[in-house]
């Protein structure tokens, strides 16, 4: 308990360091005329690995090695399905690039 009790401790220490930089990144993405719905995307997926990563360690310092393992397929799963619209973008501007 003490492990998990630390771990969000110090996450909740981060927030604002965490938020700075989103709005950094979404002043970047306005400037350079970036679809928000892109830089959203690619924020939670950054979300996922890392909650997903936070949840894997704590599993693993209870001596749950496999649930851990489980966390981390299930969050690159999560991922893989949230960027799919981003690949399909991006294939799409391959495919235009393209000559034909």
């Amino acid at each position: 308990m003490l492990v998990v009790f630390v771990g969000c401790v110090i996450f909740l220490f981060l927030v604002d360091q965490i938020s700075d930089i989103i709005r950094m990144l979404e002043k970047i993405a306005i400037n350079a005329n970036v679809n928000m719905v892109y830089v959203e995307t690619i924020l939670k997926i950054i979300g996922i690995a890392y909650i997903a990563e936070f949840g894997a360690q704590i599993t693993k310092d209870a001596g749950q090695g496999a649930i851990a393992s489980k966390i981390e397929l299930g969050g690159k799963i999560l991922i893989l399905a949230m960027a799919i619209p981003i690949l399909t973008v991006i294939i799409e501007t391959v495919i235009n690039l393209i000559p034909r």
